[in-house]
């Protein structure tokens, strides 16, 4: 394959993941916008994860990309029932 053709293919890969974004919900850092605080010691690009319960009792487990503005962008979630299935 050519490389021209694979850097297209790898490009527009990445394209369809970045659409996909995890929208905030109550409780996530970003619910509500941006923290007013900023992420200055932390380097751009790094993770952190971000755990709480929801208002039905189930744990939230979010976890984020520190932007290059300083923003947080939620990349995912994970959600863990306290009962488990039968």
């Amino acid at each position: 394959m050519r490389p021209l053709a694979l850097f297209l293919i790898l490009a527009l890969t990445s394209c369809t993941t970045a659409a996909s974004s995890v929208e905030p919900i109550p409780g996530s850092i970003t619910y509500g916008g941006q923290p007013r605080t900023k992420l200055t010691k932390s380097p751009i690009g790094s993770t952190l994860t971000h755990d709480f319960i929801m208002n039905d009792g189930q744990h939230a487990f979010e976890t984020y990309r520190i932007a290059p503005d300083r923003s947080l962008i939620l990349l995912n979630r994970e959600i863990i029932s306290d009962v488990p299935d039968d």
